[in-house]
């Protein structure tokens, strides 16, 4: 695929519900991240949002199109707070990638989203050692919750 093509000719290319669920989820980033850079990255056939950091920029979201859903990911998940526990990805071993996925007809949770996007912005801006402090923190409070149950 060639990197020059528009964001709408890539959508074009999934069944209208994904492309409606990728409009608004892009909308949405740029509303929670209005200074975030989308570009898309279609090696990995996602559209990726870096934030600015210094002279340099930090990959912290993706929006990723599939025939049956969208992901709406987060680089660092694993890293974020996520207080009412939406993010899905830590039971197939990912290192640090999070995500939520969305089905046709879905109502997208645009405040919940606002506020993780936020998040993964803050946490791509963070050093690597912070980042990896904050995911193994999280991974420890989720070992003791279950233990709990």
């Amino acid at each position: 695929m060639n990197p020059e093509v528009p964001i709408e000719a890539f959508l074009a290319g999934y069944p209208s519900p994904m492309r409606t669920l990728a409009e608004g989820l892009r909308r949405i980033v740029r509303q929670a991240v209005p200074n975030a850079i989308e570009r898309l990255r279609p090696g990995w056939r996602l559209i990726g949002y870096d934030v600015p950091h210094g002279k340099r920029t930090r990959y912290f979201a993706y929006v990723a199109p599939e025939t049956e859903h969208v992901h709406l990911g987060f680089e660092y998940g694993a890293a974020m707070d996520d207080p009412q526990q939406l993010l899905e990805g830590a039971h197939l071993n990912l290192r640090r990638v999070r995500f939520l996925t969305f089905l046709a007809g879905d109502e997208l949770p645009d405040e919940a989203l606002v506020g993780l996007l936020r998040e993964a912005a803050r946490v791509a801006r963070l050093s690597a050692a912070e980042r990896a402090f904050l995911a193994l923190d999280s991974a420890v409070d989720q070992e003791v919750d279950a233990g709990e149950e």
